[in-house]
Parts: C-alpha cells; structure tokens; sequence
C-alpha cells in the first residue's frame, strides 16, 4: 500500500518561510527603532547631565579660587602689618608715619555666599555632581573662610575698634599681629590644599578656570552695567515725577 504526503502548497512555494522571515524582520527593526530611540534620548540625557555636573563643579571651583584671593590679601595686609611694628621697634621716631599705614592694613574681608548657598542647600545639586568627597572637602573649605573671616578679619577690626592700639606707639607694639598671622597662614595653606585637591579630582585645568573667570567677569559686568542703567533711569523717572507733582500743587495754589 503506498500512502502519498502531500506538501501544503504554501511550504512548496517558499511563500510560509518568507512570512516568518518577514516576520522577524519586522520585529528585528521594531526592536532597533525602540532601542535606537531610547539609546539616543539616554545618550542626551547623560550628556545633559554631565553638562550640568561640569557647570556646577566649575562655578564651585571659581568661588574658591575668588575665596583665595581674598584670603590671600588679607593674610599679606597682616604679614606687613607684622613689617610695620617691626620698623616702629626698630626706629620709635617713625611711629607718627607709619601708623598711618597700619590703619589702612586692617583686612576686613566679606564673602559672596550665593554659590556656597547653592551648593550646601541644594540636594540636587550635590546628587548631580555625583562625588561625595568632593562635596565634604568643599563643605570643609566653606568652613574655613568662615572660621578665617570670624577668627581673623572680625577679631581684628574688633580690637582695633576697642582698644585703638594705633593711638600710642606703645598699643601698637602690644598688638600681637604674630598670633593672627601664624593662624591666618595655617587656614590659607589648608585651603589651598582643599582647593588643589578639589581641582585634581574633578580634571579642572588652569586653562578651563581661566576661560571660566571671563566669561563669568563679563557676565558679571553685564548684570552690572544692566543694574546702573536701571538705577539712573529710576532717578530720571523719579526727579520727573516730584517735579510735576510740585507743578500741580503750585496750580492749584
């Protein structure tokens, strides 16, 4: 008994492979377009991320830097203060002089804390940055021109008030500027290393700071030059207006 199998015309004609190929064809390239479209919006989402990591790490690295510069001249006004006593002991006759100079060597010394309000406060902020030591070694650096301003510049100008050591050459020999500057030099050393420390782990150049601290100085003078005009205007505005209200009161007089 021969028993014949018959081949469904569809396989016989190749036409059932094709559809399962078309059909995975299909489904290959469904799986490319989503994969293609999610990849594309992480790609521009991590960048975007990183471009604001880098934004933030870089307006932080410029307050430092402006911080230092600070410190910096604050520490020096107190080291020739030390040279002007020094001169005072070594020639009396000169105290008339050179008290002068001390007067004018008092460091008084102010923060802008718009960045290190951002910068602490801000939980975002810190999350976008991504590295929490650099964050505690900033958050130490903060500290220390804190402590810098109070138990330095603040102390000073608050002995100089009460005490007025200028007024005698004897007071202005008593006045330990050593001991201010033996701290003044120990909190400015520490924070030039938190600084360079800080650079070193987020790859901040000197090159990029540099860009950074034009651009930010023209933006600054920007906002600078908008706030004057606004101000004269409002003067202009407000001298018009007592103006004519002085004219209408002497109408109806």
């Amino acid at each position: 008994m021969n028993i014949k199998l018959h081949t469904p015309k569809s396989l016989k004609m190749g036409s059932g492979m094709s559809s399962m190929k078309q059909f995975l064809l299909s489904i290959l390239a469904t799986t490319v377009s989503i994969a293609l479209t999610f990849g594309t919006a992480a790609i521009i989402d991590h960048q975007k991320k990183q471009s604001e990591k880098r934004e933030i790490v870089m307006m932080v690295m410029y307050d430092m830097y402006n911080t230092l510069q600070t410190v910096a001249e604050a520490d020096s006004m107190i080291h020739q203060s030390m040279d002007i006593q020094l001169q005072m002991a070594k020639d009396t006759a000169q105290f008339d002089s050179l008290k002068f100079r001390l007067i004018h060597l008092i460091p008084r010394i102010d923060y802008t804390e718009t960045t290190e309000r951002i910068f602490s406060s801000n939980i975002e902020t810190i999350n976008t940055v991504g590295n929490m030591i650099f964050t505690e070694i900033v958050a130490e650096f903060y500290q220390a021109r804190r402590f810098y301003k109070t138990m330095v510049c603040d102390s000073i100008v608050h002995r100089v008030e009460i005490e007025k050591p200028y007024a005698t050459l004897e007071g202005s020999l008593d006045f330990d500027f050593f001991v201010y500057a033996i701290t003044s030099s120990e909190i400015l050393m520490s924070m030039q290393r938190q600084y360079e420390q800080c650079k070193e782990m987020m790859e901040v150049t000197d090159e990029e700071l540099d860009v950074y601290r034009v651009k930010r100085t023209q933006l600054e003078n920007t906002i600078s030059d908008k706030e004057m005009e606004e101000k004269k205007t409002n003067e202009i505005l407000q001298f018009q207006k007592t103006i004519d209200e002085t004219k209408e009161k002497q109408k109806l007089k």
